[in-house]
């Protein structure tokens, strides 16, 4: 006989209660992904042209601008931005905290994945989809391996 596991024993399910906290973090992150990209976007325009524009917004996100005058919307609700008309979105002082912790969330994980080798360009790409999904602890552990290593 062998002494290794079965594929059975090798791949055993987890149990339902941590299955299901699983999933439902994956769909909070899901919905808070866009906005938290809007408000980054929007940071990064303002700090570079001194507005961000509906106009600007759709076309750095490849989308429609009645797309981005729906989210728009939804995150003037939120507190986060403010609309002047005929001047562009500007980002209340709960956006603007929002833009740095998504800005430095995405650089630590871009950092990590630098420093394991992975090329600039794709570290970049691969972070932006990471930073939205990574826990706080998995993020202090990729900050203190930065650390480390510094």
């Amino acid at each position: 006989m062998h002494d290794r596991p079965s594929t059975e024993e090798a791949v055993s399910l987890v149990d339902a209660g941590t299955h299901v906290e699983s999933f439902r973090q994956t769909r909070s992150n899901r919905r808070t992904e866009l906005v938290e990209d809007y408000v980054e976007l929007i940071a990064d325009l303002i700090d570079h042209d001194g507005e961000a524009r509906q106009v600007e917004i759709a076309q750095r996100l490849g989308v429609a601008q009645p797309t981005v005058a729906k989210m728009l919307k939804r995150l003037a609700l939120d507190g986060l931005i403010q609309q002047r008309r005929y001047r562009g979105v500007f980002l209340t002082e709960a956006g603007k905290e929002l833009a740095h912790v998504s800005r430095e969330r995405h650089q630590i994980v871009q950092s990590f994945l630098c420093a394991l080798g992975i090329s600039p360009e794709t570290a970049r790409i691969d972070a932006e989809g990471i930073e939205h999904h990574v826990s706080a602890e998995t993020l202090d552990a990729f900050r203190a391996f930065l650390l480390r290593g510094a």
